[in-house]
């Protein structure tokens, strides 16, 4: 595939973000069902949420350049969400908070890859002068820097004093 235009790195970024969350999202929900710490699992449950809303904000920007949001595969967030899943679920953990760290370290290592995915898209948004897309793009990108924030709080606060 040749892209030969800024609006078409623009949409496959999109497409890239859509696949990623697609991704994450699978994980996220397998997460939930090992998390101990409650409050973990209150926050991972609400990234559900936000990551079904973010997807489909994406296929609605999309659409509304006659897109689709099919037909990519982000390749970084397979690898992140493979290392992942080996990390949190795969190993073994004699105790439960430790594992709670180790599943905050490897969400928000895929939160912050979807942080420079966001901040890219939102970008060229701006420089193509998409200004609906620009705000549509902005609010999640908010969104997933206070998930990341959030996640930070709970492992400082609890999660980590536990492991320790």
């Amino acid at each position: 595939m040749t892209i030969d235009s800024l609006q078409g790195v623009y949409k496959q970024e999109l497409r890239d973000l859509y696949s990623g969350n697609a991704q994450m999202l699978a994980l996220v929900r397998e997460f939930i069902d090992r998390a101990s710490d409650e409050r973990l699992r209150q926050m991972l449950r609400n990234t559900v949420d936000k990551i079904e809303a973010h997807n489909e904000t994406l296929a609605e920007v999309l659409g509304a350049h006659g897109e689709s949001p099919s037909g990519e595969r982000c390749k970084g967030m397979e690898g992140l969400v493979r290392e992942a899943r080996e990390h949190a679920l795969e190993e073994q953990y004699g105790d439960d908070a430790v594992r709670d760290a180790v599943i905050i370290a490897q969400m928000q290592r895929m939160t912050h890859y979807g942080i420079a995915g966001y901040g890219t898209a939102l970008a060229l948004a701006r420089a193509l002068g998409f200004r609906d897309d620009a705000a549509a793009l902005d609010e999640s990108l908010d969104e997933v820097y206070d998930g990341d924030l959030y996640l930070s709080h709970i492992a400082e606060r609890t999660v980590n004093e536990r492991a320790a």
